[in-house]
């Protein structure tokens, strides 16, 4: 029986492939144990215990981007956090660390270090500061996309939970229309700026929703963290702040308008929707567009800069892409073309040969 701790979160891009790699090892072995670190505050606090794991949680450390106080604090809270995480590895007789970024990751790793083997893996194409530390002294590195600059880095594609990485969105179509209580004889467009939501991406989609209705259409917008988002309440929109199947939700869709974080763009390329992505314009070195570049260069996906993002905009090209099925059927041909299937299954794989390592020295 090997003991694992996953180490991540903050939002669905960490949280989902983090859960869907302890998925994996556990139904590979049942046995063995799978805690995961991550922080009270993030997504994590929800979504692990719901799905079955044991969180251990470490105060949420934002790493100082100012001169300030919380530089002069910063440090000796890492030190006294880094203390407690590897007090746990020694409680829970952990054999292996696996961090997927985020608030958990760094300090994860730093107490790993020269005591467990420890594996990175990153979702986007340009790496966040924690993976950046953990891969100088990982066993194994894994990435979602080709060419993220990681030391080591091996491409294994984004760890999706199964009930993605095997969605046959035409028989659960019924059941994802009863669900969220849609029309069965109207096209559905997903909207979703993310976890946390997208104001843009929320304002612009709402000011067209009566064009998108009166061409038959219906609108599901996961709006995300914006509680007080005002909308009209208008038979064919549906509104969420979150939404816990997913699955459901791309069954029902024909096209789909998003940010273009690395595991929405890694979730619609397996399950073979078309979509309009809207990069997050404040995302580091724009890494939300360098996460497209394939499915845009496949013909799978239309871009659009988040200031052009406008009613004005949607109200031309979005309604033309929405009248136009044979578009709508080359681009699904194409963004299936350009996913890549199996990220769960690789990662415990990189898992695998670094406890292997760690064990014959």
């Amino acid at each position: 029986m090997t003991n694992y701790l996953l180490a991540g979160g903050g939002t669905a891009g960490h949280v989902n492939p983090l859960l869907a790699v302890a998925d994996a090892l556990r139904e590979r072995d049942p046995d063995s144990k799978i805690l995961v670190l991550g922080t009270k505050e993030g997504l994590e606090a929800r979504l692990v215990p719901a799905r079955g794991y044991e969180l251990l949680t470490i105060p949420k450390l934002p790493f100082p981007r100012r001169p300030g106080m919380q530089v002069l604090t910063f440090l000796p809270r890492l030190r006294e956090t880094v203390a407690s995480v590897r007090r746990m590895l020694d409680e829970h007789s952990i054999d292996a660390v696996a961090g997927f970024g985020g608030y958990a990751a760094a300090p994860a790793y730093l107490a790993a270090r020269g005591r467990v083997p420890s594996v990175v893996h990153e979702a986007n194409a340009h790496p966040g500061m924690a993976n950046k530390l953990g891969a100088r002294w990982a066993k194994r590195v894994g990435v979602a996309f080709d060419g993220t600059p990681l030391r080591g880095a091996v491409t294994v594609g984004m760890p999706l939970r199964a009930e993605i990485e095997h969605l046959d969105r035409a028989a659960k179509r019924d059941e994802a229309v009863e669900f969220f209580g849609l029309a069965p004889d109207r096209r559905t467009l997903l909207v979703t700026g993310g976890s946390l939501g997208a104001r843009r991406v929320n304002e612009t989609v709402r000011a067209v929703v009566p064009e998108l209705i009166s061409e038959g259409w219906q609108v599901l917008h996961l709006v995300g963290g914006l509680s007080k988002f005002e909308h009209d309440h208008v038979e064919g929109y549906h509104v969420l702040e979150y939404c816990d199947r997913m699955d459901l939700a791309f069954a029902a869709a024909d096209l789909v308008v998003a940010r273009a974080g690395a595991s929405t763009v890694s979730e619609l390329g397996v399950v073979g929707l078309p979509a309009v992505y809207i990069p997050y314009p404040a995302a580091t070195g724009d890494h939300q567009t360098t996460n497209i570049r394939s499915v845009l260069s496949a013909g799978g996906a239309i871009r659009v800069a988040d200031a052009d993002f406008t009613p004005e905009w949607a109200s031309k090209e979005l309604l033309v892409l929405a009248r136009d099925d044979d578009r709508r059927a080359r681009m699904e041909q194409a963004t299936r073309a350009s996913a890549q299937r199996d990220g769960a299954s690789r990662v415990v794989a990189l898992l695998d040969q670094a406890v292997e390592d760690a064990r014959t020295g």
